[in-house]
């Protein structure tokens, strides 16, 4: 990526693209690279929520695990 932009190019089929078009028709977005950027933002924005709750849960388990075996007697 050039170091000196802010922005890089995604292509996306020109089916999608047009698809897209009459979508945001009436909208108050203003191009398909606005409503592309909005749709992914949420997207990134859930997937690392998931990562962050998936990665907590691994962490409590392995602490129930952990206090398990002390409880047992081998740690």
């Amino acid at each position: 990526m050039d170091s000196g932009s802010r922005y890089t190019t995604v292509s996306i089929p020109k089916t999608l693209f047009k698809r897209i078009e009459k979508l945001i028709e009436d909208t108050s977005f203003r191009s398909v690279s606005e409503f592309v950027t909005y749709i992914l933002r949420q997207v990134v924005s859930d997937m690392e929520a998931e990562k962050l709750k998936s990665e907590r849960l691994a962490e409590e388990e392995k602490k129930v695990i952990i206090e398990r075996l002390k409880r047992l007697g081998y740690l």
